[in-house]
């Protein structure tokens, strides 16, 4: 059993300025798609997240050659011939369905079992596997292990999905990176993530278009070869420190972020009174106020509100005055925070896709638990901002997404220690 937790007193102003680290949700996909160069990439700016090196444990387990110095990670994928990811490997992490069109597209066939990781409520992986279906690709399900192999690919395919889904254009793109034949996705979807595993790919020798549209067409290559990349910084880690700003009435400069993927985040913020100016690289967040009460925060897809910052915001806006509505439209069980906030104090009621939060003066130091990755962090969050000593338990999820928080927010002001 896990007996690492995070002891926070909370109350204490935060001030300086953080390093923002490689995006966790691309760092992911792009570590999978090494597998398709059968070849050496050395891919910069890895952040040391348990979900990282689960990845690398799933290339190491289908015969890549995996070294890991500081923040970079080197991957030869010249000997990859495996095409099974053990059921433990796919349980270390949620978006190891990843790993399924980089395997098909490696090797041409892929058994695996359904992924693990948060309790989201359902994922579509049906939208990945009815997209592949349409690639020709022959699936059966058997007591959640999918058994998959390559068939006679279309020479031309057009797949709508029927809502953008990350995970599903990741595998499509994936997939259809090598081998013949034009692949045309519609609503496709637009996370500049998207575009960061395009970018790999493409400097790798694939041919993909309309990155950041709704619309992606990719022509199969016949080989890729390695080559050199830098991961784009992650837009919710510096979401979630934003977050510790403005519940302590703190100021914070972000470095290494790119603001132009970030809109709908620093709306949100600034629409609480918090002062925040976006600069070519990085952002400078002022709360020196206590924070206001939003009107209504919606999730959608990028470009809109991004469902992982949620629980963050709900965190700041449980000490707010006024009250402010959260509709949910994403992820059926995103509210997980909710409980554990209010053991605090806050004043929230969810139900469905909505919740009421209600605002209050003072949040209190508690004893809580993470659920999920962004709960876990929607907690630290909301413990700097209370009164007293918050102890966060089952921080492994934490980990999945964050390298060492306690040290980031450590350097900045917070009294916060791993015991």
């Amino acid at each position: 059993m896990e007996s690492s937790r995070l002891l926070i007193e909370g109350g204490r102003g935060i001030e300086g300025e953080i390093q923002i680290h490689g995006a966790k949700n691309s760092v992911l996909p792009i570590l999978a798609a090494t597998l398709l160069c059968g070849d050496t990439s050395c891919i910069h700016r890895c952040a040391g997240l348990s979900d990282a090196f689960a990845a690398m444990r799933i290339l190491r387990s289908l015969g890549c050659e995996v070294s890991h110095e500081g923040s970079t990670v080197t991957v030869n994928s010249a000997n990859a011939e495996g095409d099974i990811v053990s059921d433990g490997l796919m349980h270390e992490m949620r978006s190891s369905i990843v790993f399924l069109g980089a395997i098909l597209g490696r090797v041409g066939r892929c058994r695996l079992s359904f992924p693990g990781g948060c309790e989201l409520g359902p994922r579509p992986i049906d939208l990945h596997l009815e997209a592949l279906r349409w690639l020709g690709v022959k699936i059966t399900e058997d007591h959640g292990i999918l058994d998959c192999t390559v068939g006679v690919r279309p020479q031309s395919a057009d797949i709508t999905l029927s809502l953008p889904s990350v995970g599903a254009t990741e595998n499509i793109m994936l997939y259809s990176a090598l081998g013949s034949g034009e692949t045309v996705i519609r609503n496709a979807a637009r996370e500049p993530e998207i575009s960061d595993l395009a970018g790999y790919l493409i400097k790798c020798g694939a041919e993909i278009s309309g990155q950041g549209t709704s619309t992606l067409v990719i022509n199969g290559v016949s080989e890729l070869h390695g080559c050199e990349y830098s991961v784009m910084p992650d837009r919710i880690e510096a979401a979630t420190y934003m977050g510790a700003a403005a519940i302590t009435n703190g100021e914070l400069m972000l470095k290494g972020i790119n603001p132009a993927d970030m809109y709908s985040c620093m709306s949100v913020f600034s629409e609480m009174g918090c002062g925040v100016y976006p600069y070519d690289d990085k952002i400078f967040i002022s709360a020196r106020k206590p924070v206001s009460a939003v009107r209504t925060v919606r999730t959608m897809p990028y470009p809109g509100f991004p469902t992982d910052c949620q629980p963050i915001v709900m965190a700041v806006l449980a000490k707010s005055s006024g009250t402010s509505v959260i509709v949910e439209n994403i992820f059926e069980n995103r509210f997980m925070a909710a409980p554990e906030l209010r053991r605090m104090g806050a004043n929230i009621k969810a139900e469905g896709k909505v919740a009421i939060i209600e605002g209050v003066k003072k949040l209190y130091g508690a004893p809580v638990r993470a659920y999920d990755l962004r709960a876990g962090a929607a907690l630290v969050v909301a413990a700097l901002g209370a009164e007293g000593q918050t102890q966060v338990s089952n921080i492994h999820y934490i980990d999945w997404g964050y390298e060492s928080i306690e040290t980031a927010l450590s350097s900045v002001g917070a009294n916060i220690k791993r015991v």
